[in-house]
């Protein structure tokens, strides 16, 4: 390209001796793409943009940054510079592998990155993310691991507490928060997406979340079953199913997490109560 033509109006300048097109230049995953140029091999994506890389849940704040987080283990090598964050990590603390060509801190090893950066909460369901029901990225014993190598480093004790708080089979970062409300409130700790059976032994049901002693099922209804058709009758005939065989089935959305007090609370309550729970 001429130099005429890396200095036209319809290219953005994300990095120094970048050119990208506009329209890749709002991508998250673009930006991180269009810094591969400048990376040496002793080099590597960290924190939130390998939490990006790997699809974790971030809040939006984060989600939206534009800077680009490079790690490496030399020293010489941080990189530093407009829109770039530079780190320097211990080799026997960070475990690196390849993602669609992009070398990155491994899925365990970046979500101990990010308890300097997330509330405990978003910590939580980001751990609850890599062990999710479906393809996860990691196992409870490599979340716990994870854990004791990061022992004394800065976000430790966040991240030990929210070890303590993460569970397997989520589905999705709604469903970690609806749990963690429904703990705090004082209410038994539920079973995560468990498997529901009707009267004769059969499986009629994958239950967000279950209380099985008092057959009590909690569902939580994201924008999907509201605007997907096929998604809204298909979950018509299951809640139909479960109820028959006995369950008491409450449902929520998300506005039901921002009400206080919470009105979904108060449902979960008396219905646990009705089935022989007591505080």
């Amino acid at each position: 390209m001429t130099r005429a033509r890396m200095r036209g109006d319809d290219l953005a300048r994300p990095y120094h001796g970048i050119r990208v097109v506009p329209s890749d230049s709002t991508d998250p995953l673009a930006r991180i793409r269009s810094y591969l140029p400048h990376l040496s091999g002793e080099q590597f994506f960290s924190h939130t943009s390998a939490a990006l890389i790997h699809n974790m849940p971030l809040p939006l704040r984060l989600a939206q940054d534009p800077r680009v987080h490079v790690s490496t283990h030399i020293a010489s090598s941080r990189h530093a510079g407009r829109g770039v964050v530079g780190h320097q990590v211990q080799r026997d603390r960070v475990r690196v592998v390849v993602v669609t060509g992009m070398q990155v801190t491994s899925p365990v090893d970046t979500w101990c990155q990010l308890s300097t950066m997330l509330s405990l909460d978003a910590l939580i369901e980001a751990g609850d993310a890599l062990v999710r029901r479906k393809r996860p990225l990691a196992t409870m014993d490599e979340l716990r691991a994870g854990v004791l190598r990061y022992t004394g480093q800065r976000g430790a004790k966040k991240l030990r507490e929210a070890f303590e708080s993460v569970r397997p089979r989520t589905d999705s970062a709604k469903e970690t928060a609806t749990r963690l409300v429904i703990v705090r409130a004082g209410l038994p700790e539920p079973e995560v997406n468990g498997e529901i059976f009707d009267r004769l032994g059969r499986k009629i049901a994958t239950g967000d979340l279950v209380f099985r002693k008092y057959k009590v099922l909690v569902e939580y209804d994201g924008e999907q079953h509201r605007t997907d058709e096929e998604q809204y009758h298909w979950d018509v005939d299951r809640l139909d199913a479960i109820m028959e065989a006995g369950w008491r089935v409450i449902r929520i959305n998300k506005s039901h997490l921002r009400m206080s007090p919470s009105p979904a609370l108060r449902k979960i309550t008396t219905a646990l109560a009705a089935a022989g729970w007591s505080p």
